[in-house]
This record gives C-alpha cells, structure tokens and sequence, in this order.
C-alpha cells in the first residue's frame, strides 16, 4: 500500500504507513503503557488486536526505524456498522514531542477511518492528551476510566453525509424558489395541473456520458423511471435530448436508452439530437397516477422503511459511488419494485438518488416539516458495501417511505424498518449503544416543507 501521510518539517523525517508486522509498535506499547504508565501489569494486549480489521499505521524514520503507531479497526468482532475506534497511541519517548508524531498519527487514523468508511470514529484519551485532540478537531463526549486512569471519550466528526448533501442538494432552494409547484416542493416528480400524468426529468453528469455513454443512456431511464415510481406513477413515456461530438458516440448512448427503455417497459416518444458538441443527456419521463404519494406526506412519529435491491455490484469504475443492481435484471423484477410505491400506498416516499439514503431521507423530512432519525444496523446494505459508502452512494434502486405499508411486492428488493421521522430539522443517525451522531444538519434543499 502506499504511504498514507507523508509528514514535512522542514524536510522529510517520517513517513506513516500501515503495519503488518507490528512487532516494533507493540514493542513500544508494552515500554510506554506497561513499564512507563504502569497502566497495565504484564501487557497492553487485547481482543482488538487479535481482530483481523484492525489495521496498525506507524510512524517511520528514513531508516526504517518505528517512531510511534495507532491501531484502527471497528469497535467490535459484530459487523461493520461504520463504528470505528482509534487505540494505542504510542510515540517513542526518545522522540516524544518532537517533529509532531502523534498529532501526525492522529491525522492519519481519521483519514485511514473514513476511508474505509467509517461514520463514527472515537478514541479514549488520557486526560494530558485531551488539549492536543480538541486542537485537531476532536469533540470531547464525556469522562470514561481505562485501566483504572481517568480518560476522555472523544469523537472525530465525520461530514462526509454533510459534504455530500452540500455538494448536491443544499443550492436547490434559492436556485428554484419560486418555480415549484405548492405542495409539491421537494418531489422526485411534478403533478401536471388538471390530468392525472406526473412528469419527471433528469440529467446525467456530462462527465459519466463522456466516459460510459452506454452507461449513461441506461441511467438516464432508470432515474426517471425511479422518480415516477417514487410518486406512485407508472411510467407511459420518455423523452430524450442527447449531445455529443458525433454520430458513432451519440448511437453508443442511445443504445443504453433503448436497452433501458425495453427494460422497464418505458417507449421512447421522441426528444432532440445534436451532434459536434460536447457529450450532454437529458431525459424527461411522464406517468400516470390518480393518487401521487407526496415526498413531503410525513409527520412525526412515521416509521421509515427502506426498500433496496442489494444484488450485483459496484459499477466498474465507480467503486463507492455507483452500485449497479439494475442491468442485470429481468424486466419483470423491474417492474415490480418500480411498481412497489403504489401498491404501498406511504403517507410519503422518495427516492435515493445523488444525495445518497442519508440525504434522501433529509429531503422526505424536510418535505415533511420534520427531522429523521436513521439506525445504522437496521439500514438493508449488500455485503460489498461499506456503512460510509452505502449511505453515500447512488444505489440503483432504493426507496425510502414514511408510515405504514400495505402489503406489496417489491421483487428482488428488500424492505426493513430503519428509523422514523422526529419533531426537529435534519438527519442522526443512532447507534446500537444508543448514542445518536450528526448526519444532516437542518434542512437539506432549503425548499422547505411542502
């Protein structure tokens, strides 16, 4: 692997890295923690270091000697849930204070967390440590004992639901105030005045056309076709605007909406092509509801469910971003999880799209005058998928709903209770201890409630 944090003073005299020996760190664990600190009797060793996940990163010189280590892992041998703790934190007292080791280290196990996707990261800290964490960024949580020493339990803050949300969502209520429909605000689709026809128009990043322009086709039906499905609509037609240098790659994309199209059972009706221009897709579908679930139909007290289809796989070449559940399905399983929110019935419903099942929820709750409240171990996730990468990434086919459900099939897909719908503004996500951490902070399109 290659190094994680080069550390510079002046010049290089460190390098941080992973471990797999760990001989040396433990080494300098036992001299620091047992025969130093007095912490421990005869060794500082414990079950998390027996635990395959945990991954040691030291600190070496350019001679390769240990200058110090940090041990990382999941807080425990369950699953994965994105809980993760940093332990051991050990300088080499011959060079304790110098060059700025341990604050490196520190800076390094956040990054080497999150990366792995980790939501919820703490460490216990002994209380002379505490000073130089606040001053890395670190939240002190409360006073906890470790080996019969006083310590603090602090928490890094992880905002990569936050960051995401921003990126995204957060512009949407100045860019569009004004032009939403009342009562509408915040849906996958618009309700066309005076019919029974809901339309709904998305388009793909002209970056992902470029690069998979048969790809790009395929999504550009599938997320239409997920926003009418989110309202309870079922789809009667679509229309596409599509760009591109030339003729050759403008037929590559439309290959994938004529593939999407057949799937999902959607005809194309017509659209516009130019060509000599740089690579652009657009997609506007219509369907047909008499009773449009709202996305903003909640209230507190609401249950939240998802229901996902956690087949297949990462996308190749968008590994945590994309999670491909959808080409590989028959028309029939299509259908029957697009047709999943009508025969429902939700009090409200969105669909997880580019704000990822943390922002999505944040919508529906925003739509809905209220926060959310999302348990982690509850959420449905594919084994391939880390906690911080499923709650982040675009998962093909997820929909989140609000209050109870009729009995209603959803093919492949699977559906689970996961939170509910609380008085208050954003997103927390609660854990198996009970504690609850920050997803989204307020709202998340700035729309308002529907």
């Amino acid at each position: 692997m290659t190094d994680l944090a080069p550390v510079l003073t002046g010049t290089p005299t460190f390098v941080i890295s992973p471990d797999a020996d760990r001989r040396d760190y433990h080494r300098l664990r036992r001299q620091v923690f047992v025969d130093e600190q007095r912490l421990f009797a005869r060794d500082d060793l414990d079950d998390r270091d027996a635990d395959p996940r945990t991954v040691v990163l030291v600190a070496r010189a350019a001679d390769g000697t240990t200058l110090g280590g940090v041990r990382v892992g999941p807080v425990d041998s369950g699953p994965d849930l994105g809980w993760w703790v940093g332990g051991r934190l050990v300088v080499d007292p011959a060079v304790r204070g110098a060059h700025g080791i341990g604050p490196a280290l520190v800076r390094a196990a956040c990054a080497y967390a999150e990366g792995a996707g980790a939501l919820r990261f703490e460490a216990t800290v002994q209380r002379r440590w505490e000073t130089m964490f606040r001053r890395l960024g670190w939240q002190r949580i409360r006073d906890v004992s470790v080996a019969g020493q006083p310590h603090a339990l602090m928490r890094w803050p992880v905002r990569r639901l936050q960051a995401l949300a921003a990126a995204t969502k957060n512009p949407l209520g100045d860019l569009v105030r004004g032009l939403t429909p009342a009562g509408w605000a915040g849906d996958d689709g618009a309700p066309v005045p005076g019919s029974d026809l809901v339309a709904a128009c998305d388009a793909i990043l002209p970056s992902m056309v470029e690069r998979d322009p048969g790809w790009a086709g395929w999504c550009a039906v599938l997320v239409n076709v997920n926003d009418l499905a989110a309202m309870g609509a079922t789809p009667v037609g679509l229309l596409d605007a599509v760009a591109g240098r030339d003729a050759a790659f403008v037929a590559r994309v439309l290959a994938g909406v004529r593939r999407g199209a057949d799937a999902y059972g959607i005809p194309v009706l017509g659209g516009h092509t130019q060509l000599g221009v740089p690579a652009a897709l657009s997609a506007t579908a219509l369907g047909r509801t008499a009773h449009p679930v709202p996305g903003g139909g909640g209230r507190p007290g609401d249950r939240i469910r998802l229901t996902a289809d956690l087949g297949g796989g990462w996308r190749p070449g968008y590994q945590g971003r994309q999670w491909d559940s959808t080409s590989h399905r028959s028309p029939a399983e299509l259908r029957a999880m697009t047709g999943f929110v009508a025969a429902a019935r939700p009090r409200a419903a969105k669909d997880v799209s580019m704000a990822g099942i943390a922002g999505s929820l944040g919508m529906l709750a925003e739509a809905s005058g209220c926060g959310a409240v999302l348990d982690v171990a509850a959420v449905p996730r594919p084994a391939g998928a880390s906690a911080g990468d499923w709650l982040t990434c675009f998962p093909g086919f997820a929909m989140l709903t609000a209050g109870e459900l009729r009995t209603a099939p959803a093919g492949p897909a699977v559906t689970a209770a996961c939170g509910e719908l609380v008085a208050g503004r954003g997103v927390r996500l609660r854990w198996p201890d009970g504690e609850l951490t920050d997803a989204v902070e307020g709202g998340v399109t700035g729309l308002g409630q529907a």
